[in-house]
């Protein structure tokens, strides 16, 4: 089946269009907050404008405007195409990535940016498995949860300047990626995913 997979989880804006694992297609930038003004033009780029039986999405973790942006531009084709429409998430799809390039590597942890200072991490073991949950930490907890792990994303220069001894190295997540990713990790439903509680609170009942 052909899709289309948006994904604009992070500072990157990247689509690509997949014939199954066979990848037709890619537009990737990094636009850092330009999702909204770059996402249309780099699908309509793609041939035949992107069009496809089905729309994979990044949920997040990640930025909270990009992941919306994405999300709707999603949406709104999935429902004027009359498309499948399913999600992923970012942390598998970069672990997913970075242990194709490296086929030896037998675990890691994917760190990205989050928000207020602290960054979204999660561990995978090799060929692609969770070997622990997503979390939202500070960057010396984040740490201490990889140890002796490579941390990969972009998460890794908030943890960079605590010690001299940290593995791994920088990347964004690619949508072309997503070839990579086994079928059980592209069935999410197409629902953001904001990897930290909200930070408005219920008032107290009178």
């Amino acid at each position: 089946m052909r899709t289309l997979v948006i994904e604009t989880a992070t500072a990157a804006c990247s689509v690509a269009l997949l014939d199954g694992d066979r990848l037709i297609a890619e537009n990737h930038a990094i636009v850092g907050r330009g999702h909204a003004e770059q996402l249309l033009p780099m699908i309509a780029a793609l041939p035949d404008g992107g069009r496809a039986p089905h729309i994979l999405v990044d949920c997040g973790p990640g930025s909270f405007t990009g992941i919306r942006v994405g999300l709707a531009a999603a949406r709104a084709l999935a429902f004027g195409w009359g498309a499948k429409l399913s999600g992923y998430s970012s942390l598998p799809l970069i672990a997913a990535a970075a242990f194709a390039d490296e086929p030896g590597l037998p675990m890691l942890a994917v760190v990205i940016e989050g928000g207020h200072g602290e960054v979204f991490m999660q561990s995978f073991t090799a060929p692609l498995a969770e070997h622990a949950p997503q979390q939202s930490l500070l960057p010396h907890a984040a740490l201490a949860a990889i140890g002796s792990l490579p941390a990969i994303g972009s998460g890794r220069r908030f943890l960079a300047p605590l010690t001299a001894a940290l593995a791994g190295h920088d990347r964004l997540p690619r949508a072309a990626d997503a070839r990579l990713l086994p079928a059980a990790y592209r069935t999410l439903a197409p629902s953001p995913i904001y990897g930290r509680a909200p930070d408005a609170k219920p008032m107290a009942a009178a």
